[in-house]
């Protein structure tokens, strides 16, 4: 068995048909078919079911697939291991993440890690949904970097930091100055049913930051106007700084934004609300050295961000 043949296999299974995994893995689809043919006769029996140009496994093929990941996934761990025996400054870290989040946390994580680890290649795969998912199944994935996660039991967890979902309004907002000290927010309290009639800039709600907005509505007993929605947490927060309505946005984002788009942040909520920035790891996964480090110098760097 090759490992050649074991990536023929996954990719026809997770493109359900011979076409595109053919062009997905940049060979012919006759090469396919002949890899498959061999194989069913060596397993002594169906391991796809054809519908057409559809592929669906059978229970011998999705058998099949859970080794042939297991197997892919032992020799990524061992090359990984081999590369740090060989050299303790050498090697390559594969990272998924939120685009968002590559913009406003990589900047401040980069310098000092490359301090420590010049020869490191790091490759930062950014995706807008399905990161944990990825990297259950992409066993080319060292790690990801998540917010508001469900939690899976093929993977590890390590808290990074906890950050506030803050209520941003344009500098000089009138509401402003409604604010109040509470000694358990690290910004001026607002009570949110001062918006009931404000118009908000908001995310989708099928996004984190969008279903956060509702909960604190509903908490409120609110529904306020809301003329414009976007999937990008730095577009709120401009609309909002050029005076086109308030925002609610994740404290990391507002950190990141402020200096380019002057706005005023209140915390809001009783209690407030938070998320908690994690880095997920699959179980019993190989971590080189420089993985361990990256991973103790981002909770070092994000701890005080926040």
């Amino acid at each position: 068995m090759e490992y050649t043949d074991l990536e023929y296999f996954i990719a026809i299974a997770e493109h359900h048909n011979l076409t595109r995994a053919a062009e997905a893995l940049y060979v012919s689809q006759p090469t396919l078919t002949k890899y498959l043919h061999k194989l069913e006769k060596e397993l002594g029996g169906k391991v796809f079911r054809r519908n057409g140009y559809q592929y669906d496994l059978t229970f011998l093929g999705q058998r099949y697939l859970d080794y042939a990941r297991r197997v892919l996934a032992l020799d990524q761990d061992w090359k990984k291991e081999l590369s740090d025996m060989r050299s303790y400054y050498n090697g390559e870290l594969n990272i998924a993440l939120p685009p968002m989040r590559s913009t406003s946390l990589i900047p401040q994580l980069l310098p000092a890690f490359h301090e420590k680890h010049p020869g490191v290649c790091i490759n930062f795969f950014e995706y807008g949904h399905s990161i944990q998912d990825k990297l259950i199944s992409d066993t080319n994935l060292d790690f990801a970097i998540l917010s508001n996660w469900q939690e899976h039991p093929k993977l590890n967890y390590e808290l990074l930091c906890r950050e506030e979902i803050l209520l941003v309004l344009p500098v000089g907002h009138p509401l402003a100055q409604k604010a109040v000290t509470k000694k358990e927010c690290h910004y001026p309290w607002l009570d949110l049913s001062l918006f009931a009639d404000t118009p908000f800039i908001l995310h989708f709600p099928d996004q984190n930051t969008g279903r956060s907005a509702q909960r604190l509505f509903d908490q409120y007993g609110i529904q306020p106007p809301v003329p414009y929605r976007t999937r990008n947490n730095q577009t709120c927060i401009q609309l909002a700084s050029q005076n086109l309505g308030v925002t609610i946005a994740p404290e990391g984002y507002v950190r990141y934004a402020a200096p380019f788009w002057p706005v005023e942040v209140f915390s809001v909520g009783n209690p407030i609300l938070q998320n908690d920035l994690v880095i997920a790891y699959r179980k019993n996964s190989y971590l080189s050295t420089y993985a361990q480090s990256f991973i103790s110098l981002s909770k070092n760097i994000c701890a005080p961000l926040f």
